[in-house]
């Protein structure tokens, strides 16, 4: 399974085929990728851990993952893993569109549940950890749909979207307040990161993005470390170096020629950078198996 490395904002990959868009990918941080940055997409992501620890970003509420720990992440819900220091997570990630599950008909159950789950406005929660009420029922729906498409007999793909049917039901057991409209703030944090995407190459300041965002240099660099958690300088250090690892594994560019297509100004800073963030230099990590795929700058 897997997130490719540091994703790009909103993600528009195919996950699964065009008649199944359903998929899982097994993914290590920070074995296969560091981080996979804040980013949303219109698809339906689990995280199912499986080993280790590490950091899930959901919206703005940061959580230490734990072996177990499932995180539901409905269409549009900002989101972003990260490692912690010292410590390896094993994760499963189960992506779908929400028509998979048969939301395009004209039934009670699209107008009352998988309409608003596409749209993101289904009350779920968004973290269970075993002992919590329908967590037992959520990992063994998640362990079912593992093994089928493991196994692939005929007609698993009727009993995947039973049980994913099934795990939808067990979340709405749980009991959560109606979703909130999207809050101003969390809006502006997509432009932001919409407009990182687009410009992370090119030299970008903070002084530019406060005048995008039509605010003071101050206000803007404090109100994206509290959306965040952390600093603009640095999410857009991890972006620029997520982008040079990308194409550090699958193209043939020379270094230098990768450190300044990925916004770099200088070789050296580009070594120190990349160096404090693998652990490896540039070269080194080029010379390293390629890791797999779902989420990253190549999506």
């Amino acid at each position: 399974m897997a997130p490719e490395h540091t994703a790009p904002l909103q993600e528009t990959k195919q996950h699964g085929s065009v008649l199944f868009p359903f998929n899982i990918y097994p993914c290590t941080i920070p074995l296969d990728f560091p981080s996979v940055s804040l980013h949303w997409h219109k698809s339906m992501e689990l995280i199912y851990v499986k080993k280790g620890r590490g950091e899930v970003q959901v919206g703005t509420q940061l959580f230490t993952a734990e072996a177990g720990d499932i995180f539901i992440l409905p269409p549009s819900t900002l989101h972003a893993l990260r490692e912690l220091p010292g410590s390896v997570m094993e994760y499963e990630n189960l992506i779908f569109d929400p028509v998979f599950l048969g939301s395009g008909t004209a039934d009670i159950c699209a107008q009352q549940y998988l309409i608003p789950l596409a749209a993101g406005r289904l009350p779920l929660p968004r973290h269970l950890r075993e002992g919590q009420p329908g967590y037992a029922g959520a990992a063994a729906c998640l362990t079912e749909a593992e093994a089928l498409c493991r196994e692939r007999m005929t007609g698993y793909e009727l009993e995947v979207r039973a049980v994913m049917l099934r795990f939808l039901f067990l979340l709405m057991q749980v009991r959560m307040p109606p979703v909130p409209p999207e809050h101003p703030d969390t809006q502006r944090l997509k432009d932001v990161l919409r407009r990182v995407e687009t410009d992370y190459a090119q030299p970008l300041s903070v002084a530019d993005i406060a005048r995008y965002c039509g605010c003071s240099s101050s206000h803007f660099m404090r109100w994206f470390k509290q959306m965040t958690g952390t600093s603009f300088i640095s999410y857009l250090n991890e972006r620029r170096l997520a982008a040079a690892a990308e194409l550090l594994r699958h193209g043939s560019d020379t270094v230098l020629a990768v450190s300044q297509a990925a916004g770099f100004e200088t070789l050296s800073n580009f070594n120190r950078q990349f160096k404090a963030r693998y652990g490896v230099t540039p070269r080194e990590y080029r010379r390293h198996e390629t890791p797999c795929p779902p989420h990253g700058p190549s999506d």
